[in-house]
């Protein structure tokens, strides 16, 4: 039976309609994750709910444990993961209150670590096309019937965050023909690749960042009451989404890692196994 994961962003720190909820804490090799992971079903469907901020939104993006929130994901069995985001617009186009489920990534932060690989063991996966196409086109479908605008595709650039861009950054972004910009993909979806878990974006409006000279520069206040709409907007997305996902998985992302792992068998301490067996059990 598949399982779903959620991982909550600005604005959703719950999952509603969930049927026989548990907390489960989980302690990884990388410390706590964000929060209590939520599990129960939805539509018959498994879920783990985890938000990201943590509850009571107390942790920033440079804080975030990206490595021990998949991770523990990982552990309870997720096989499909929807990152719900808050992000800016940087295309006219774009606009507040729509959604977009971005394909690509330019990753601009500077301080977080962004591999489960490493201290002995080395692996290379592909990141070309980061999302799972499939999770992607379930999302998009399930927007469109809820009755949002959706663009889909196109270029998440990632910051580091906490702050704002300044005009001259947000201008820049445009210039690489970003179209949204947030603070929380990256190195989410790297990590996600390195677990063989299907991992998309359902990425919400807020605003126009501050290149729009035209439109208010982007503030907390603003960002939050076009937030809450949002988030409305994404549990009913997810509600309807957690159907369309397929039983099995037939994509890339199920293989990232078979021909990814270079390091010598030899050479991989029992120490390293232990820290990444859930994710190399089958290669090593």
């Amino acid at each position: 039976m598949k399982t779903i994961g959620v991982i909550g962003g600005s604005g959703l720190y719950a999952m509603e309609g969930l049927s026989d909820v548990k907390s489960i804490s989980i302690e990884t090799p990388w410390g706590p994750p964000s929060s209590s992971l939520i599990t129960g079903t939805l539509g018959g469907v498994n879920m783990v709910f985890l938000p990201r901020h943590g509850t009571g939104h107390t942790i920033s993006p440079s804080e975030i444990n990206f490595r021990a929130n998949i991770y523990a994901m990982k552990v309870m069995g997720v096989q499909w993961l929807i990152s719900v985001s808050a992000v800016g617009s940087l295309k006219e186009e774009i606009e507040p209150g729509h959604v977009i489920i971005p394909d690509q990534f330019i990753d601009n932060t500077r301080k977080r670590p962004a591999t489960f690989f490493e201290g002995g063991l080395v692996a290379h996966v592909s990141m070309a096309d980061p999302v799972c196409s499939t999770l992607s086109d379930c999302l998009e479908e399930a927007s469109l019937c809820c009755g949002g605008t959706v663009h889909s595709g196109g270029i998440y650039v990632c910051i580091e965050g906490p702050q704002f861009s300044t005009r001259a950054e947000s201008n820049l972004y445009r210039k690489w023909g970003a179209n949204i910009i947030g603070m929380t993909a990256m190195p989410e979806a790297r990590l996600a690749r390195e677990a063989e878990i299907c991992y998309s974006i359902i990425a919400l409006c807020t605003d126009y960042d501050c290149w729009k000279e035209d439109h208010d520069d982007v503030t907390v206040s603003e960002v939050i009451e076009i937030m809450n709409k949002n988030v409305d907007a994404a549990k009913k997305i997810l509600a309807s989404v957690v159907n369309a996902v397929p039983e099995k998985k037939e994509c890339l992302c199920v293989d990232a890692l078979g021909y990814s792992i270079i390091t010598s068998e030899e050479y991989i301490t029992e120490e390293m196994r232990n820290r990444v067996g859930p994710l190399v059990k089958k290669y090593i």
